[in-house]
């Protein structure tokens, strides 16, 4: 199935059979991605007396539970109620679920406490103002395979400077995707300067704007635009795991 996309009076064609999954899939007993100290991701049977739900048990079915913390466990997607009270549910924010986004290759520069961060100023070498995308995918380099597997619990991984956010909002981006386990420092005594920055706290000015954290873009996808498509689970919380599909905008005809 092919679909027709018009940006600022040019036409795009887009082959919805070729898309390119940049989300990572979880396996039972795998030690990552994980990141904040969460649990493992598991998958076991549900046992009910003589009741084993395992066909490998003598089941006629499946019948299993998932045990997973969104935020640490793979690709997930989240709303601005990850850091209020407030009743905000990424099931109730996130409506829309195609998107023209762009995807950036970033290598993070060191800061003068040793830390690895993004700024403004790495982020101005490759956007500017358009109208074109509203969809933001930060790919860090290097794009090791490790970050399919990795536990980034207690390693101070990359983060963002909050100007660098700020910079990010003037462009209008509605949703922010990244292979880092999260936009802020890992420990950074409760402050979320960056994800508050993003969401505009305590105003939440705009409750449909997402962060999606831990996806993976294999080298083979080139920096550039991309239609883009955020599939979510029903779930009413802050946050869902999540699978964004990216597909190549062809020039039309």
């Amino acid at each position: 199935m092919k679909i027709e996309v018009h940006l600022q009076g040019n036409k795009y064609c887009v082959d919805l059979s070729n898309g390119m999954d940049i989300s990572i899939p979880l396996k039972n007993g795998s030690r990552g991605p994980k990141c904040f100290y969460a649990p493992d991701f598991k998958i076991e049977p549900v046992i009910a007396g003589d009741f084993v739900g395992s066909t490998e048990c003598g089941s006629p079915v499946n019948f299993k539970n998932l045990m997973i913390n969104p935020h640490g466990n793979g690709t997930h997607t989240e709303c601005a109620g990850h850091i209020t009270s407030l009743p905000l549910t990424i099931h109730q924010c996130l409506k829309n679920f195609h998107f023209i986004a762009i995807l950036i290759s970033i290598r993070p520069q060191n800061s003068e406490n040793g830390d690895h961060i993004i700024t403004a100023d790495l982020l101005k070498e490759h956007l500017n103002q358009s109208s074109e995308f509203n969809t933001l995918i930060v790919r860090t380099l290097p794009n090791d395979i490790g970050k399919l597997t990795r536990d980034y619990s207690g390693t101070n991984p990359t983060y963002f400077t909050t100007t660098a956010i700020q910079y990010i909002n003037s462009l209008g981006i509605k949703h922010l995707m990244t292979d880092l386990p999260s936009i802020d420092r890992e420990e950074d005594g409760g402050t979320l300067a960056g994800h508050k920055a993003f969401w505009d706290y305590p105003d939440f000015s705009d409750t449909s704007k997402t962060i999606t954290e831990m996806v993976f873009a294999p080298d083979f996808i080139q920096d550039g635009l991309y239609f883009c498509n955020i599939q979510i689970a029903s779930i009413e919380s802050d946050a869902s795991p999540s699978k964004v599909v990216l597909y190549k905008l062809e020039v039309a005809n």
